[in-house]
């Protein structure tokens, strides 16, 4: 009787552990307007890096992957370089915020869903416009904040110095990276963006939730328009340092048990450029027959140690 009593204590322990995995990001790349070529280059870096802050990245750019069974597996969407209206119904949207959804904008993420007043607060601001690609030098405001901890300020790089049509500050974002406007040529800035110039804030609470709704946290950053960028250690330590904030919401599952969205299975990988949905985690397949030995093993050791004291 001992003997399964310690094997069930041995299975409700392994259980505990396999549910508590990585966090799950949908990333949704859609593009209704202009379309950045370093989409699958930041792709790819997000799915190579994310094993190093403990996260499973998936992506797609379709937006029928919005349903509210869909979003409810993430702990975080991140919006890379959207353009355009690319989400015509931004209902389950709305309800992932509500129940704690984290959200992630990269770069023109800001010129995308125009029309969703939900979308605008969410990510702070929208897109104005912009001068040349060009090198200009990024100060760091909040230099203890994870998605700038390390960075040099100044910081000189090569982008597109983003002008936006409010300040994200009016909302209650902080913002991180600001531009110095005297080391870079624009003829047609914008008056309402606010100073410091704005380029990557976070809001503790994302605006986007509605009364009554549980607010995640929500990043924004404006950098990121080159290929080059994404292979930049830099740069890769503001993003990824960005995204490990933001999962630090506690409202989610990957550090919240009793959350409703985020940590669940993901969903089955796709083979199609731009299907369903593609996943740099382990197929089902290969995660159940990993469950299914650690089982065996977790029994025959039990078994053994049993006997080795009856």
């Amino acid at each position: 009787m001992h003997f399964l009593h310690d094997i069930a204590l041995a299975i409700a322990l392994y259980a505990t552990l396999i549910n508590a995995g990585p966090a799950k990001i949908l990333i949704f790349s859609a593009t209704a307007g202009f379309r950045h070529d370093m989409i699958p280059t930041a792709i790819g870096v997000l799915k190579e890096k994310g094993p190093s802050i403990n996260v499973d990245f998936d992506s797609t750019e379709d937006a029928s992957m919005f349903t509210d069974d869909n979003l409810k597996k993430y702990d975080a969407l991140l919006f890379l370089a959207t353009t355009g209206d690319v989400l015509p119904n931004d209902k389950s949207f709305q309800r992932y915020l509500n129940a704690g959804g984290n959200f992630i904008g990269v770069h023109s993420a800001s010129d995308a869903l125009r029309n969703s007043k939900t979308y605008a607060n969410e990510i702070g601001s929208l897109f104005y416009n912009h001068p040349i690609l060009q090198t200009f030098v990024v100060d760091v405001l909040e230099s203890t904040h994870p998605s700038v901890a390390g960075l040099p300020s100044p910081w000189p790089v090569q982008d597109e110095p983003y002008n936006f049509v409010s300040d994200p500050r009016s909302l209650g974002a902080k913002v991180v990276l600001v531009a110095d406007e005297s080391t870079y040529v624009d003829n047609n800035k914008s008056t309402t963006q606010g100073t410091p110039h704005p380029l990557a804030w976070y809001q503790e609470k994302g605006a986007g939730v509605q009364s009554g709704g549980v607010a995640g946290r929500s990043f924004y950053t404006s950098l990121g328009h080159l290929n080059e960028s994404w292979n930049d250690k830099l740069f890769q330590k503001h993003i990824l340092g960005a995204i490990t904030w933001t999962l630090q919401s506690n409202t989610t599952k990957v550090s919240n048990a009793s959350a409703s969205v985020g940590n669940g299975s993901p969903l089955s990988p796709s083979t199609t450029a731009k299907g369903p949905v593609q996943s740099n985690a382990p197929s089902s397949g290969s995660k159940l027959e990993s469950t299914l030995t650690s089982m065996l093993l977790i029994i025959f050791f039990t078994f053994i140690s049993t006997s080795a004291y009856s």
